[in-house]
């Protein structure tokens, strides 16, 4: 907000797939893909740029779910407590945008990272979510067209966590809310949480979740960092959770996006399938089987922009429902168009659905 007002929203425009239409500019789908192409080779080897300044550049367009913010009260909470990095702690708006820029990102969904409000509670929580969330509104408001937010809220607070949602998306205009995939030993699913599951589910809010590690797994091998194994298995934990607490057949509004092409859950798909089979309990959970629930969920792209993890996420969910994700600062936004179309497993139609037309459906005011 600025000066006790509401922070008001713009957007790139979108035309109805067959033609495209960025900042007035009407072209057809194939020129469109090609100058993606061109756009993509921006800041890659002298041999790529060079053929680059031989063709027609468009303006940026895809549109990054998964990229992080670090506000200052963050930053400072973070050296208090003694957490986080350096790329966190250096991070700045101008970092993002010239990340954005030399990839053709044109507008970046931000979101704090991991641990979130995880290291805290109580007011402090309530504070700093509320700080924080500000802050992204202003980055909004000053940069139009170019960021959007996932608005943090302490979950394990739910009292606080139906305030913040209240203030963010009616106030603040947020474009949904970020989650961490785990609070302490609870997951998505825990009954705890459900007040906020029924709130989010009356707003039809899109919910973004990010990987943290769970108490249960904090430093288990002193040669792993968690992010290396811990974020993936804590995303498939919280998946598990959602649909087999029966959270995801209750709340069918909620628009869930898990990052990281959805963890470990392609690799271990016959064994959530399989699931309802072995447990009772599980069976009335997914009336219509474990693959339709999954199918409805959305996935992103950061880290995970490979062969080996785009094909396994492709095999089981419709390219309708893969999103691009980057991970910025952690990885750059040309790593993941570059590994996007290195990888092989798409065609250039499904990389505009991938990189913009998929994320438009779950934010349309991106599209005006």
């Amino acid at each position: 907000m600025k000066n006790g007002q509401c922070c008001s929203y713009r957007g790139c425009a979108c035309g109805d797939g067959s033609t495209l239409s960025l900042s007035g500019a009407a072209f057809s789908r194939r020129n469109f893909i090609a100058g993606a192409v061109v756009v993509a080779a921006a800041g890659l080897g002298k041999s790529e740029r060079a053929a680059a300044q031989t063709a027609e550049v468009t303006k940026p367009y895809r549109i990054d779910v998964h990229h992080h913010l670090s506000p200052p009260t963050y930053i400072a909470a973070s050296n208090v407590g003694n957490f986080g990095d350096a790329l966190m702690k250096n991070w700045t708006p101008e970092k993002s945008l010239a990340d954005m820029d030399k990839a053709g990102v044109a507008i970046a969904m931000l979101s704090v990272t991991a641990p979130g409000l995880g290291f805290t509670s109580g007011d402090a929580a309530r504070k700093l979510a509320r700080d924080c969330n500000d802050y992204a509104a202003r980055l909004v408001t000053d940069h139009p067209g170019r960021f959007g937010s996932f608005a943090m809220i302490p979950l394990t607070d739910v009292d606080g966590s139906l305030q913040e949602i209240a203030y963010a998306l009616d106030t603040l205009k947020a474009d949904g809310i970020g989650l961490m995939t785990s609070y302490g030993d609870k997951w998505l699913g825990d009954p705890l949480f459900l007040p906020v599951m029924e709130e989010l589910n009356r707003r039809k809010a899109l919910v973004y979740t990010h990987p943290t590690t769970a108490n249960c797994c904090v430093n288990l091998v002193r040669t792993q960092q968690p992010v290396m194994i811990e974020f993936g298995t804590d995303t498939t934990r919280t998946i598990a959770d959602i649909v087999f607490s029966g959270n995801a057949q209750k709340f069918r509004d909620i628009r869930w996006i898990f990052s990281h092409a959805g963890g470990t859950m392609p690799f271990l798909i016959e064994r959530f399938v399989r699931n309802p089979l072995l447990d009772p309990n599980a069976k009335a959970t997914v009336p219509d089987g474990t693959l339709a629930e999954l199918k409805r969920f959305y996935y992103d792209t950061a880290q995970t922009s490979n062969k080996g993890s785009m094909s396994a996420l492709s095999a089981i969910i419709p390219v309708s429902q893969i999103v691009f994700g980057t991970d910025f600062p952690y990885r750059t936004s040309i790593d993941h168009v570059k590994g996007l179309r290195d990888s092989g497993v798409f065609t250039d139609a499904q990389l505009t659905d991938i990189e913009r037309g998929n994320a438009l459906k779950l934010l349309p005011r991106l599209a005006s």
